[in-house]
C-alpha cells in the first residue's frame, strides 16, 4: 500500500490525491532554521512501504529540491521500499544545452541528483525545448503527464466559439492538441526573443479571428512578457475576446495582474497555487499513480 506523502509545496494537491486514490496521506514536517539550513521531518512510519513524495518547486525552488532529496535519503535509509517523486511543476529544464563557455547545464544537474536520490519520477507538462522524452534525461524510470484534457474540459464548458492560439512554436503541442480534442480551430504564432523581457509576436497572415472567443494557451507564465506582447497583437488586429490559460501559472513580478490589466481573462491549473486556479488536476495526477507499477 503506497504512502502520499505532502512535501511543503505539494500540501495542497497531495491530500486530494491521497482522498481520490483512497491511500493514506501524511505531511511532512519541515522548517527553516535561522542560517537558513533546512529542517525535514517524517510525521508518518515509512518503512516497508512505496512513498510517493509530493513537491512542486515554486518559490523557494532551491529549498524544495533540497527537502525533496533529504526526504528520499531518509526514507531509504528508514527502510522504504520504493520512492516516487510526483512532481505538478519540476524546475530546471529550460537550460538543457551550454550556450556560453563555462554555464551549468541545470537540467544534466537536477537530472543526476534525482536519479541518485529515487526510483521513479512523475512530472506533469515539463517544459522540454530539445528533449523529446523524459528518458533522454533522467535514467531512473520517469513519465510524463499532461493537463490538456482538464483544459480542454474547461474551455468546452467556459468558452464559447473558441479559437486556440499559441504564442510560439514552443507551445504548439498544447495548442494542437487542446484544439483537436475540442474540435475547433487552432493557431500557432511566431515570436522573436531578445530576452526575458524583450519579445515580439507576430500574427500569420490571413488569419482572421475577430468573430472568436480567442484563448491563449501555454506551459508555462513566468514574467508575462510573452503573453502581453501576444494580447497586444490580438488586440491590435481588433480581437477583444481574449482569455489566457496556462498550466504552470509561476506568474513571477506580477505577471498575472499585469496581464489581467491588459484585457484577458486568466486561468491556470492548480500545479502551482496562484490567484488564477480555476483548473484542477489532481485526478490526472492520481490516475498516474493508480496505474504506476
Amino acid at each position: 500500500m503506497p504512502l502520499i506523502i505532502g512535501c511543503s509545496h505539494g500540501a495542497h494537491l497531495a491530500p486530494k490525491v491521497a482522498r481520490l486514490l483512497k491511500q493514506p496521506y501524511s505531511g511532512m514536517r519541515t522548517r527553516i532554521f535561522p542560517d537558513g539550513e533546512l529542517y525535514a521531518k517524517f510525521q508518518a512510519t515509512v518503512k516497508g512501504k512505496d512513498i510517493i513524495l509530493v513537491q512542486s518547486f515554486y518559490g523557494s525552488i532551491n529549498d524544495c529540491l533540497m527537502e525533496v532529496i533529504f526526504a528520499a535519503h531518509t526514507a531509504r535509509e528508514l527502510g522504504a521500499k520504493k520512492i516516487t517523486l510526483l512532481a505538478p511543476y519540476f524546475p530546471y529544464l529550460r537550460q538543457d544545452k551550454r550556450f556560453h563557455a563555462g554555464e551549468t547545464v541545470s537540467i544534466e544537474a537536477v537530472a543526476r541528483l534525482m536519479d541518485e536520490a529515487l526510483d521513479e519520477i512523475i512530472i506533469m507538462d515539463p517544459h522540454l525545448h530539445r528533449k523529446d522524452s523524459l528518458s533522454e534525461i533522467f535514467s531512473i524510470k520517469a513519465k510524463k503527464l499532461t493537463a490538456n484534457d482538464a483544459i480542454a474540459g474547461f474551455i468546452r464548458k467556459r468558452v464559447h466559439n473558441p479559437a486556440i492560439v499559441g504564442p510560439d512554436w514552443e507551445s504548439y503541442k498544447w495548442a494542437q492538441k487542446i484544439g483537436e480534442q475540442i474540435g475547433c480551430e487552432y493557431h500557432i504564432l511566431h515570436k522573436k526573443r531578445w530576452s526575458s523581457h524583450q519579445v515580439r509576436i507576430y500574427l500569420k497572415k490571413g488569419v482572421d479571428l475577430r468573430r472568436k472567443s480567442v484563448v491563449i494557451v501555454d506551459d508555462i507564465i513566468s514574467s508575462g512578457q510573452t503573453m502581453l506582447e501576444t494580447i497586444r497583437q490580438l488586440k491590435a488586429s481588433g480581437i477583444t475576446d481574449i482569455t489566457v490559460i496556462c498550466v504552470h501559472g509561476i506568474f513571477a513580478e506580477n505577471a498575472l495582474e499585469r496581464i489581467k490589466k491588459a484585457g484577458a481573462k486568466v486561468y491556470s491549473c492548480n500545479t502551482i497555487p496562484n490567484p488564477a486556479e480555476k483548473i484542477d488536476v489532481s485526478a490526472i495526477l492520481a490516475e498516474a499513480l493508480s496505474g504506476w507499477k
